[in-house]
């Protein structure tokens, strides 16, 4: 097929699109599910008509081909462990006897059963359900879902193309199943899974499938050559087949690198590459490897990840790169659209032009097919939308709300002194002991208490004008007094004041600082049913007043036990906001530093004594390939640093990270010179603890006993038991004790019950200790 023609034949599409509905409908259903009101088929008919709305929007606004088995109750990676049979023992009893509710005890667990552990998707919010595998692992084809799902959109007109976890990165993203050794490898399980791969993939082409989608995003990491043979093994086993529709293999969040050679090489009909951000590369590489000679090409060339609107020029550019290089070019979002929210045209309180300068997952979709149809028909076809595009991006650039002297200016001066505390840590750990007085194993939780109905009610009211600001606050002390009660009673030594203001973690934030903008709308799944409104930095950031020293100053005249002041840190900031891409992140990151060291320096001076800083996403940012690691941490330590550097040496920082790897990031923590770190460890029992001894981690360590994304409570036992194992690593003078994370999301009768037992085995395993005082 000549150019011309390749540019002819260009069609549109997506790798997937966001699961929940414009109104949640999805989560609602979900958790009415879970509280016993909604049935299962009243959630079936939910999901079966989401994604029929779904698939009919898109294709009536221009995708040709629509993709299906992205869609979830849960979490992709989960559906898949049971589209293979992957079933861990614990679970499998629940799985046979309903299939529903044991999908959901995998996920969240049982009051008896634990669920799979949770972790990031590689450098997104997006949280998957790690499969557990072992040598005794029979997998077993399930392709019920995914026939399903096919056939909904085929009933319905449309060209459908099924999407998988491909079965290199499910391997890649698997574990050790619990009481396998740890030095197991799941990837020798390749020659089992690939046979559970082909029956799904003949049972789909026996339900019409023409094309299936196979996802590697494993293969844009670093990648040893045993793990390219295996992606190599793999692809030409599947190719091989006869009894399969046509194979799109795609990855995307990064180039493809040494990976590229391989796919390009296998025998499979079609390969989909991002070629946004960090992973524009992927067009050089693909022009070195010789291009995909007889193969489609499916380029993402709309950033799936970011709600910027695209440049239009700069895509079609590459699009006609594209068109000598492979036989079919189709146009496509960078990765599934589950990353951004779903339409920014809902959005009333964004200013208009600011508002032209975003694309959510329906704008987005229209970009992909307005630059499928300027590539097939040519840029006389779109020369509307050409114009349009040029004046959008061009008010953005020269908007004074992205540029802001001032700002500029402060961090243009900062200084290596800034980002450094006057003490050492030995000095400065004595110095809180003496002031802080506390007890070996001392415990506190993370920061959040749950937020009621009655919490979101008044917040809501506040909005509608049903409730005065008087009455609101009224409301806000009523549960801060309420949370610091519980928190004296039940023996806590560390206490917060509950976060009951705060809609969440980062959105709160910056609703205050200038330069950011928040949505009403903009709804993105973090895990499960756990829906975030990220917020969008759009310009140079500033902190025009305090934001949380209102609240803190008024819990601690509640008590005398210290109170941390919480913040979030400016990496977590950064990553769980939809980032300006118009600078580099560490000019972005060091501006949001400044803004939280004032907060810092004035909850310092209001009386706190204690002030954690979380920084949960610094592991998620790492770049997915080594050759970045050195730069992203060098600025994201100092931007840590920066916030915290200008307090007094007895006043105790800490910070928190949770739901990640954190094994290749050890030296970056002890480089932020936190006094105190809290991080999840229950569902990896321990595993945490002992990385950071062998790493030599000097501070005060608080691995958490209490995984709070289950409904589950565990006992006094369990806690005891992973506090002892903690133990074996860090020695009880620097032990904390505490939950995994923040306890927004749950109940408070099951928050009462864990926080008591926590407490209980604290001091049962304290009053054992040399020099235990309670």
């Amino acid at each position: 097929m000549t150019s011309t023609s390749a540019a002819a034949a260009a069609r549109a599409t997506v790798h997937g699109y966001p699961r929940q509905g414009p109104h949640r409908e999805l989560k609602k259903a979900v958790e009415g599910y879970w509280k016993g009101r909604v049935s299962a088929d009243a959630l079936g008919h939910t999901a079966a008509a989401l994604r029929r709305d779904t698939w009919q929007q898109l294709a009536e606004a221009g995708v040709h081909e629509v993709p299906t088995g992205d869609f979830s109750y849960y979490d992709h990676v989960l559906d898949t462990t049971v589209m293979v049979g992957a079933i861990p023992a614990r679970h499998r009893a629940a799985v046979a006897a309903d299939p529903l509710d044991g999908y959901f005890a995998m996920a969240r667990g049982t009051q008896d059963v634990a669920p799979l552990e949770m972790t990031k998707w590689f450098d997104t919010n997006y949280h998957y359900l790690v499969p557990e595998l072992g040598p005794d692992t029979v997998f077993a084809a399930d392709s019920v879902k995914q026939v399903t799902e096919l056939r909904e959109a085929l009933a319905l007109g449309l060209t459908a193309r099924p999407v998988l976890v491909g079965p290199v990165s499910y391997l890649l993203l698997a574990k050790p199943a619990p009481g396998v050794a740890a030095g197991f490898d799941p990837l020798t399980l390749l020659d089992r899974l690939l046979p559970v791969y082909a029956e799904v993939l003949a049972d789909l082409r026996a339900a019409g499938a023409h094309w299936v989608q196979l996802d590697e995003p494993a293969l844009v990491q670093d990648r040893s050559p045993a793990e390219l043979d295996a992606a190599a093994c793999a692809y030409r086993g599947l190719g091989a087949l006869t009894d399969r529709p046509q194979l799109l293999v795609a990855s995307y969040f990064d180039r493809l690198g040494e990976a590229l050679p391989v796919l390009a090489k296998a025998p499979v009909e079609g390969l989909a590459l991002d070629f946004t951000g960090a992973a524009a590369g992927n067009l050089a590489d693909l022009a070195a490897a010789g291009g995909l000679p007889g193969k489609r090409l499916v380029a993402g060339v709309v950033n799936g990840r970011n709600v910027w609107l695209n440049d239009f020029e700069k895509s079609l550019a590459t699009l006609g790169t594209l068109l000598g290089l492979a036989e079919r070019v189709d146009v496509s979002s960078s990765c599934s659209l589950l990353h951004v929210p779903l339409d920014v045209g809902v959005e009333r309180e964004i200013d208009p032009q600011i508002a032209r300068w975003l694309a959510f997952a329906r704008q987005k979709t229209a970009e992909v097919v307005t630059l499928a149809r300027g590539l097939s028909r040519g840029t006389g076809a779109i020369a509307a939308e050409l114009a349009a595009n040029r004046a959008d991006l061009a008010a953005r650039a020269r908007s004074q709300l992205t540029h802001d002297p001032a700002v500029r200016a402060r961090a243009a001066a900062v200084t290596g002194a800034d980002g450094r505390r006057s003490q050492p840590y030995a000095e400065r750990a004595a110095a809180q002991r003496a002031h802080l007085g506390l007890p070996l194993l001392p415990t506190t939780t993370i920061g959040s208490f749950p937020q009621t109905d009655q919490l979101r009610g008044a917040r809501a009211a506040l909005r509608a004008g049903r409730i005065d600001a008087a009455a609101y606050d009224e409301r806000i002390a009523a549960e801060i007094r309420e949370v610091l009660a519980f928190q004296e009673k039940a023996g806590l030594d560390v206490l917060v004041h509950g976060e009951p203001e705060r809609n969440d973690m980062v959105q709160y934030f910056a609703e205050q600082l200038t330069g950011a903008l928040t949505t009403q709308h903009g709804w993105v799944q973090s895990y499960g049913t756990r829906c975030v409104r990220p917020p969008i930095l759009a310009g140079d950031l500033s902190r025009p007043e305090p934001m949380t020293v209102r609240w803190t100053r008024y819990a601690q005249s509640l008590t005398d036990r210290p109170v941390k002041g919480m913040l979030t840190g400016p990496v977590t900031m950064l990553a769980w906001s939809f980032v300006r891409d118009d600078q580099p992140l560490a000019d972005t990151a060091r501006q949001m530093a400044l803004a939280l060291r004032d907060e810092v320096n004035d909850l310092e001076a209001a009386g706190s004594s204690v002030i954690q800083v979380d920084e949960p996403a610094l592991r998620e940012t790492l770049p997915l390939r080594a050759a970045g690691h050195a730069e992203y941490l060098a600025w994201a330590t100092e931007a840590f640093r920066l916030t915290t550097g200008g307090v007094r040496p007895d006043t105790q920082i800490h910070t928190h990270m949770c739901y990640a790897e954190f094994g290749d990031i050890l030296r970056a923590i002890d480089d932020l010179d936190a006094d105190v770190i809290s991080l999840e460890a229950a569902r990896s029992h321990m595993q945490v603890a002992g990385e950071l001894a062998t790493a030599g981690y000097p501070r005060e360590v608080g691995p958490g006993v209490y995984d709070i994304h289950s409904p589950r409570v565990p006992g006094a036992h369990e806690a005891t038991a992973l506090l002892r194992k903690g133990l074996e690593a860090i020695p009880a003078e620097r032990l904390w004790v505490n939950p995994d994370c923040g306890l927004k999301t749950r109940g408070w009768p099951e928050v009462r019950a864990a926080l008591e037992n926590l407490v209980a085995a604290a001091r049962g395993i304290r009053d054992g200790l040399p020099g235990a005082a309670s």
